[in-house]
This record gives structure tokens, sequence and C-alpha cells, in this order.
């Protein structure tokens, strides 16, 4: 098992203004104090923690991959719609006919145990290393095997994805997907890698090719949106949940391409959330162990510095710190989460499991607490994929850093998990009260990239309404002209506005309903 226990230098006194968790500077109220208190009293009654967990409002979900984020159950169900078929050697799904070796995916909805084996290979449903795969193998090789389905069905994935993420009392959704990637990969070629940035950015840019791409991201949105709000009911008398969630999307790249094609699609990325409000990121995906990008990881971290320069206004959010020892090398672990950060210009990091391992963590812990550098900590995936959890997990460590921390589900498709799960983990692992948790589902909405200013204001009160809005209490009266007009020009505001109204209105609940 890994061990990330803190060394004598992480175990040193953090910096004093990073002392504390973000968000810890202010008391809890009265009303807090006793929501913990009921929390500490059902903690052995499981059927009531669970409802406690799922009632309880929980941010935003800023790192989770649309592909990997579906129900397994609505995969199986479009491949039949497809008339897609199955080999019945790998579970991965074809194009029909559907000749030697295979099976039509529609008959798994009267096979039972066809359904679940293909439910077995999709997911991590009943997993067991027993049978000489990784979970991390198994894991990751779960996309290719649904590959065929997901490609075809991005509006039904992302209805599903956000009436999922709505019933568990979450209000915004920044979920990843690969945009124009047909034509990215095509331009690439066509380009070619070329040493020198600048000139490779102009060559992609030449003649509006990057812009092609640019256009035909937005139509491609245009239509998901379109099958989104059909597959959600949007447009009648009975919408479902996830019409209601605000959505945002991530541009994937894929880390394990070719220096041409990686180059391509983060400069697609930043061109696209530069002119699109839609787009708001790019990402590096792909296993951070698979060779090319090991091989390239600096190289990749370059490209990023480059083109900040060329996209300034472009958010950045990175994988980066997915390992382990054992997995790759020793160097390895000594560098990946500081070049995100001092180089790739990482808002947020995703994962950052190893960071004991790097060359000077405290000092880049500090760097992360004061830059308000997020980690985006997705629990069942770590455990799933690397075997991290618990005292092995490096949660504490950043919290005792003041790094901020955001809970994200990675892929609950494939977990089969959902956020309420991570919460529910999360406090009964580490012990968190529920002020704690509280603060976690602020700050993922702190933490999202929304447009606009923040609910809360910039003084050294934690988590204090902004001025226009500090006379007023969420879940009580109208809010006042002000308050209204400052919600009315800041949507990250307002959504944070509407979470504290969802707090207050929870924890009334909590505190009068019969137990």
């Amino acid at each position: 098992m890994l061990s990330l226990l803190p060394s004598s230098a992480l175990a040193a006194p953090p910096a004093p203004e990073a002392a504390a968790a973000p968000g810890a500077s202010t008391a809890p109220t009265g009303a807090e104090r006793r929501v913990s208190a009921y929390l500490d009293g059902i903690r052995k009654r499981p059927a009531a923690l669970r409802a406690f967990f799922r009632d309880l409002p929980k941010g935003a979900d800023l790192h989770n991959h649309l592909s990997g984020a579906a129900s397994t159950e609505l995969l199986i169900k479009l491949a039949g719609d497809d008339g897609l078929c199955i080999e019945t050697k790998t579970m991965t799904a074809r194009p029909a006919p559907c000749g030697p070796g295979t099976r039509p995916a529609v008959q798994a909805r009267k096979d039972r145990s066809f359904h679940r084996q293909i439910l077995r290979a999709w997911s991590m449903q009943d997993f067991s290393s027993a049978s000489g795969e990784s979970g991390h193998d198994h894991f990751f090789a779960a996309f290719g095997k649904f590959g065929e389905v997901s490609w075809r069905h991005g509006g039904e994935l992302l209805a599903d994805v956000a009436n999922t993420a709505a019933r568990q009392n979450q209000f915004y959704l920044e979920t990843m997907l690969t945009p124009a990637s047909g034509g990215s990969k095509k331009l690439a070629e066509q380009v070619g890698y070329h040493a020198d940035l600048w000139r490779m950015h102009q060559l992609l840019t030449a003649g509006g090719k990057l812009d092609k791409l640019v256009r035909d991201a937005g139509r491609e949105v245009d239509k998901g949106t379109a099958d989104f709000r059909k597959a959600a009911r949007c447009d009648t008398a009975r919408p479902a949940p996830g019409c209601r969630m605000t959505v945002r999307f991530i541009s994937q790249v894929s880390r394990g391409s070719s220096p041409e094609r990686v180059f391509t699609q983060m400069a697609l990325a930043m061109r696209l959330a530069e002119r699109d409000h839609r787009y708001v990121a790019v990402n590096l995906v792909q296993p951070e162990d698979e060779r090319n990008a090991l091989r390239n990881y600096r190289l990749h971290m370059r490209m990023l510095d480059y083109l900040h320069g060329v996209y300034p206004r472009a958010h950045i959010t990175l994988h980066a710190g997915e390992l382990v020892p054992g997995l790759v090398k020793p160097e390895e672990l000594r560098f990946h989460i500081n070049e995100a950060v001092r180089t790739g210009h990482a808002e947020r990091i995703g994962h950052g499991v190893d960071v004991a391992h790097e060359d000077g963590a405290p000092a880049l812990l500090r760097t992360m607490a004061r830059r308000g550098i997020a980690v985006e900590v997705p629990f069942t995936s770590n455990r799933q994929i690397l075997g991290v959890s618990g005292a092995d997990h490096p949660f504490p460590l950043y919290r005792r850093y003041g790094v901020p921390v955001v809970l994200a589900t990675d892929d609950p498709g494939i977990s089969r998990s959902d956020i309420s799960a991570e919460y529910r983990y999360a406090s009964g692992t580490y012990g968190l009260r529920y002020r704690e948790l509280k603060d976690l589902a602020r700050a993922s909405m702190e933490h999202a990239f929304l447009p606009g200013r923040s609910l809360w204001g910039d003084g050294k009160r934690a988590y204090e309404l902004a001025r226009p809005c500090r006379m007023e209490r969420p879940g009580g009266h109208r809010p006042r002209v002000a308050c209204t007009r400052f919600l009315a020009k800041n949507l990250k505001a307002a959504l944070e506005w509407r979470q504290e109204v969802a707090f207050a209105r929870f924890e009334h609940r909590v505190l009068h309903a019969r137990r």
C-alpha cells in the first residue's frame, strides 16, 4: 500500500497565512453546531446518514468526464438502440453487422447474465484484482469498450449526468469532452510538429484553419444542447431536474497523442475558451503514466506556457500527480505537480495524489495555498485506480497547508459512485464536521470557472458576504435592491447565493424534522 504519511519536512508547521483550512476563520453558527450534533448522532445509522448526504447541498462538480460520468445502464441501452454488437471476448462495442465472436447489444435487455457481463466490463462493478487485471487498467480500458456508444450520444449523456447532479443537490457542472476531435486530428497531421511553438501556432491559424475548428466545436455543442434539452424534456411541462443545471465544458487534450496533436488540441481548447462562453478551460486527459504522457510531460507544460501568453483569458486545470510509487519510476513522482503549477499555469490540479513525493513539497503546497490553486479530489477513483485511501491520501495534508480542496466525482458511471458518497467518505474517514462539509461545497463554487464576481468578500474573514449583500440573510427575506442587482450581474455570485439559500433550508429541515 502506498504511504503518503508526511515526511519530517512536510510535518513542519505550514506558513502562518496557510495554517487554517479555507473557510475555517469564522466560527460555526448555532444552527451549524446543531446540525453537526445531529450528524454525529446518526453516524451509526446508515440509512439516515445516506439521506443526510443526499440532501446536503454539494456545490459544483468541477472534475467530471462526460463519457465516464454517464450511467453504465444508459450506455448499454443506447448500444442496443443503435444496433451495435458486443465482442464476447472483450465486451467491446462494435458497429453492425454482428459477425462471429459478437452478439447484438440489444440481447442484453432480456439476457441478464449478458447484461451483467457488459456492466462489469464497462465499469468497476464487482471488480476484483484477483482476475489479474489492475484497477488502473480495468478503469481506463472501459472508455475504449463503450467508446462506440458514447461518441454518438453526447446530448443524452449530458442529460443523464446533469439530472444526477441536480438530484444530488448540486448547482453547477463543468464536464470534460473532446471538441472537434476528428478535425483537430486532421489539422495536426497537416501541420506536423515544429519545435518552434510560435511557428506551429501560426501554421494552425493560417487561412482560418483553427477558426474553422472553433466553429465546428460550436456546432457540436449546439447539437448536443438540443439533444440534451430533448432528452431532459426541458421544453415540456415536466422538465427533468437537469434542465435547471448550469453547465459549462472543459476541452480535453489527449496527452498520449503525438506532440502536434496535443498542441493542436490545446490551441483549439484555449481559443474556444476565449470565444465561446460554453467552453471555459483546457485539461489534459488519459493516463498520466502512459509512455508518451511521461516522455512529453515537460514539453506539454511548455506548450501551455506558450499558449497561455496567446490566450491569457483561457482557464487551465490539469490532471497532475495521478501517480503512485510502483506505477512509474521514482523520478516521475518528483515534478509533475510543480511543473503544472509553475510552468503550465494550472489554476486547479486534478487528483494531486503524489504531492508528498514532489521536490520541495512544502514550498509547493504553500504556493498552491497562496495562489488559491485548488485540488480536485475524487476519493472513489483514487482508491479504484491508484489504491490510495484513508491515511495514505493527501487530503489532510492539503487542508493542513491551507490549499483549497474541492470534492469531485471524476467518472461516477465507471466508478458506480456519486458525489454524495464522496462527501460521506470525507466526513466518515477524516471526521469532518458539518461546517467543514459546507465549506467544501462553497469552495467548489468559489473555484468554478464562472464569470462575474464572487458572493464572498475579499476580506480576512472567510465566507463573509460581499458588500452589496452583506446585510442579507440567504433563505430569509427577498434580498434588497443592491444585492439583487449584484446577483443579476454576476453569475458566480448568483449560483453561490442559490446554494446558501439551499443550506438555510437544509439546516431548517434537519433541525425541525421528526427523527
